[in-house]
């Protein structure tokens, strides 16, 4: 476990030259699914200086902000460690972002230049106004654009860089997010609050040299970056990207090949595998899905299902960390009872992320965990039931919101409030809790999703949303006001629910499909007769499919107490979603203006 003792700053540079001096030789930064081997800690220092380098050259110095727009790659940590180790401020931006959304923060951020890959640059074409006059490619960091004429990149690797001195309050990130809100927001981040945040993180999983990371998430989160990237590298662990979409067909080879001790996710693939893979084998016959109602048995089916889990991902896994959104109760029951070593972390962009967590062994459904040392995190003006804000206070609190003073002032608490002033608000609802004498924190959902009934009570759509997602036909929800009480719009998984609406047709072993175009062989005299039946097919399965949403409708109303009923069901394709796999609510506000609080 490395400290603040190890490196005497909280900084970047001194991070990467503690890591260099002790792991030198270990392999740093590789590909999962490539041959070559990956670069030593040594080599990457050297690659990053030497990038520093041409940065120098290109006209860049302390303070000047670098664009960093690139999926998950060797290349993206060390262009990275290349821009802050100078004092130079680095903009990450989502590689999923589209080109709108990077123009208007080119615009806003005013980046003096920017490192793209070159798959993504395409997406650029229509905006090249905005950009900056230096472009680098991440895939070779040949140069792109600029406006200055280069030596040999021999000649620039031996340029003498100047003197400069990088302070723990110089700032490291600004960091734009892709919000459920809809509005993206600069948080700027100094050197200290990420290097503290990775050295805090250790409290919860102690990493080291031999660790094994499977990256998968973007790097360009923060909470990839600092968990599965700086944690990582302060501790001398090697970093195998995936560079590729998170399919199936590139994950499984991926864990076979690397053996990944640890892997970072989001609640969603957790939750996918639950429903899609393990409930479907203890419910499809009588008796098994007799036993998994019952406790003891239930309990002994998941730890089967479990080793089997563990060696789907390469057999190796000690850390599996979860962050970006609640997890689903049921799913997490299951994780506990298979002994799957999942982790828990709770934390905003804003807070660099961390501020509450639990380790693989003192994980308790239902709760997020402890909070991290270091950090003050207090319940701000509570109910009678103690649930209120989550603020907190700490080290690895951002700075701001760049250029934007009434939004930086309106994310703190002031003298008014309860906590008392100087509190970050992370707009989610919580209560502090003892368990076994230990503070732990519980979310009850966005304080801005809350819903307040027409007889005064709080209702949470988070936990409506929670039992939805638990009928096995629901892929996801999201539970919404329209003018006249609340909606549940559903993402229906289509393939059970045509299976569903076939079995109750009694046709299990016809492909509706087929039936739905028509029999093509049929003779010309028989074809009104073929569409007639095929139109009496598409209205017995549109039926069969409306009589189901009403169930799912009763199903959930049965669960809720009254203020919290559904009065409709609107189904809805595909969510839209953020780089945490967020659904972004803004999109679907149902009520009318005149409404609108």
């Amino acid at each position: 476990m490395e400290t603040i003792s190890d490196l005497g700053l909280f900084t970047f540079p001194a991070l990467l030259k503690n890591s260099v001096k002790k792991f030198g030789d270990r392999p740093a930064l590789g590909y999962a699914l490539k041959d070559d081997a990956p670069v030593t800690y040594t080599e990457m220092a050297e690659n990053a200086l030497n990038f520093s380098k041409l940065l120098t050259v290109l006209g860049m110095k302390k303070g000047s902000k670098i664009g960093l727009y690139g999926i998950g790659c060797p290349a993206w940590g060390t262009a990275y460690f290349g821009i802050v180790n100078r004092g130079m401020i680095s903009v990450p931006l989502l590689p999923d972002f589209s080109a709108q959304e990077v123009k208007s923060i080119l615009e806003h951020c005013e980046v003096d230049a920017l490192i793209v890959d070159e798959t993504l640059y395409k997406k650029l074409t229509d905006i090249q106004e905005v950009l900056p006059p230096v472009i680098i490619s991440l895939n070779d960091f040949s140069v792109i654009n600029t406006p200055v004429e280069l030596p040999e990149t021999s000649e620039i690797n031996k340029t003498e860089l100047p003197e400069v001195d990088v302070l723990e309050d110089d700032i490291a990130s600004i960091i734009y997010t892709s919000g459920t809100t809809g509005r993206s927001k600069g948080v700027v981040l100094t050197q200290k609050n990420l290097v503290w945040t990775a050295i805090q993180g250790q409290y919860t999983h102690r990493i080291n040299k031999l660790d094994r990371v499977l990256s998968f998430l973007p790097i360009s989160h923060v909470y990839e970056f600092t968990i599965g990237f700086l944690m990582q590298v302060l501790n001398g662990a090697c970093i195998y990207y995936l560079a590729k979409p998170p399919v199936v067909s590139a994950l499984l080879p991926a864990f076979t090949k690397v053996k990944p001790t640890i892997i970072l996710s989001v609640p969603l693939v957790m939750e996918k595998i639950y429903k899609n893979k393990v409930l479907p084998t203890f419910e499809k016959n009588g008796l098994t899905k007799m036993l998994y109602s019952i406790p003891l048995f239930r309990k002994l089916l998941n730890r089967i299902a479990g080793k089997s889990l563990a060696k789907t991902f390469g057999g190796h896994l000690v850390f599996f960390g979860i962050g970006g959104a609640k997890v689903d109760p049921k799913v997490e029951r299951f994780m506990k009872e298979a002994k799957f070593p999942y982790a828990i972390g709770y934390g905003l962009t804003e807070t660099s992320p961390l501020l509450a967590s639990s380790g693989v062994r003192i994980t308790k459904p239902g709760t997020i965990g402890v909070i991290v040392p270091g950090v003050d995190l207090k319940i701000a003006n509570p109910n009678e039931e103690g649930v209120g804000e989550v603020v907190a206070k700490a080290p690895n609190v951002m700075v701001g919101y760049y250029k934007d003073e009434v939004l930086t002032k309106a994310a703190f608490t002031t003298e008014d409030d309860s906590c008392g002033a100087g509190y970050f608000k992370t707009g989610d609802l919580g209560i502090i809790q003892k368990h076994h004498g230990v503070p732990r924190l519980s979310l009850k959902g966005r304080s801005k999703n809350m819903i307040l009934s027409a007889s005064g009570e709080n209702i949470y759509p988070e936990d409506i949303e929670f039992i939805l997602n638990q009928h096995p036909l629901v892929a996801e929800s999201l539970v919404v006001e329209d003018d006249n009480g609340l909606v549940a719009l559903l993402q229906l998984d289509e393939e059970k629910l045509e299976e569903e609406a076939k079995r109750r047709l009694n046709i299990s072993d016809i492909s509706i499909s087929k039936i739905k175009e028509g029999l093509s062989d049929i003779k010309d005299e028989l074809s009104g007769k073929a569409n007639t039946k095929k139109e009496e097919f598409s209205d017995a399965l549109a039926y069969q499919k409306e009589v189901i949403i009403n169930e799912i409708k009763f199903y959930v109303n049965k669960q809720v107490n009254k203020s919290s009923k559904i009065d409709r069901v609107e189904t809805i394709k595909q969510f839209e979603k953020t780089a945490s796999q967020k659904i972004k609510r803004y999109l679907y506000d149902l009520r009318s203006k005149v409404t609108k609080r």
